[in-house]
């Protein structure tokens, strides 16, 4: 140290030195970090892009919907910590498929969940919407809570997979859900399953599918009110008859003869659908006959037999 320079002023010499130093280390380090987290964001997008991309192929390819639902949760797990899919039955969510879970499959099998008893997803089959809810016993059940193992003070999202205007399936999706990827599959898996048919076996008459709904903003609101009026006795009626008739149920999808097992309950039930929604509103849909096929006979028509009377005329 040269004589003339003091030891004070050295030491603050160094000092202001050395914080310039860290400042310049910092701050190149800062424009490395910038770099890497640009560079990181654009792998994260082409990845997400690439993982969205093959879902929607497979969805495409998929040969009926047992496949599209296997293609959907499996990408939408993707997307989460975890995802279940379950399938609409009446008044019924039946657990499918799902990932980020303990359970064998035998067990997700098995496992059916009144509506009633899970009033979030209740919610999105009337609602159609997709919704976030909190992931305790409230909002799914407890034996559904338990059975995903969601946490309780956390929240999962529910997206409904809709096809011909119907919530066919709901996705359910916890931890760190990428709402937007997984709202976009559940909006594919729907498209694609609405373009779906099943091959109808040779030598069975085919009954012709219910008429097209008029177009929604073309109806009034009291008919629009009616319209939601005639689904949804459709869809209790409907799960009314596969609960208090499930060896008939059985019996008819097995001998695909299901309106002879069923003709009494219905005809009955065809009967105060006409009296109540069909003749009353000019241009109502038979959407008891939809829920007939959709529910009772899994999507095939053809199950009903061929003494079923078909679409209400």
């Amino acid at each position: 140290m040269p004589a003339s320079v003091s030891p004070i002023a050295f030491r603050q010499f160094l000092e202001e030195r050395i914080a310039q130093l860290l400042k310049e280390a910092e701050s190149a380090a800062d424009a490395r970090v910038a770099v890497e987290a640009g560079a990181a964001r654009e792998r994260s997008r082409s990845q997400t892009a690439g993982q969205l991309n093959q879902a929607v192929r497979r969805m495409r390819l998929a040969a009926d919907p047992e496949e599209i639902c296997a293609a959907l949760v499996d990408a939408a797990a993707a997307f989460a910590a975890g995802a279940a899919l379950f399938r609409i039955d009446g008044e019924t969510a039946r657990l499918e498929r799902a990932r980020g879970v303990s359970q064998a499959a035998g067990q997700i099998q098995s496992l059916e969940i009144p509506l009633a008893q899970a009033p979030a997803m209740a919610s999105v089959v009337e609602s159609r919407d997709p919704m976030i809810a909190a992931a305790g016993p409230r909002s799914f059940s407890a034996a559904l809570a338990d059975f995903l193992a969601l946490p309780a003070d956390g929240r999962a999202a529910i997206f409904p997979l809709v096809a011909r205007e119907a919530v066919v399936a709901l996705v359910v999706a916890w931890g760190d859900v990428e709402g937007p990827a997984v709202e976009l599959l559940a909006e594919v898996a729907g498209a694609v399953w609405s373009g779906s048919r099943k091959a109808a076996p040779e030598g069975l008459i085919s009954i012709a599918p219910a008429e097209p709904a008029p177009p929604w903003e073309g109806l009034s609101d009291e008919e629009q009110r009616m319209h939601l009026r005639a689904r949804r006795f459709a869809r209790v009626e409907t799960a009314r008859i596969r609960l208090d008739y499930p060896a008939e149920v059985e019996s008819g999808r097995a001998q695909r003869n299901l309106y002879e097992a069923l003709a009494g309950p219905i005809d009955a039930v065809r009967a105060s659908f006409r009296a109540t929604y069909f003749e009353p509103c000019p241009g109502m849909v038979d959407y008891l006959h939809l829920e007939l096929v959709r529910t009772l006979a899994h999507d095939d028509p053809e199950l009903l037999g061929e003494n079923y009377p078909g679409v209400l005329r």
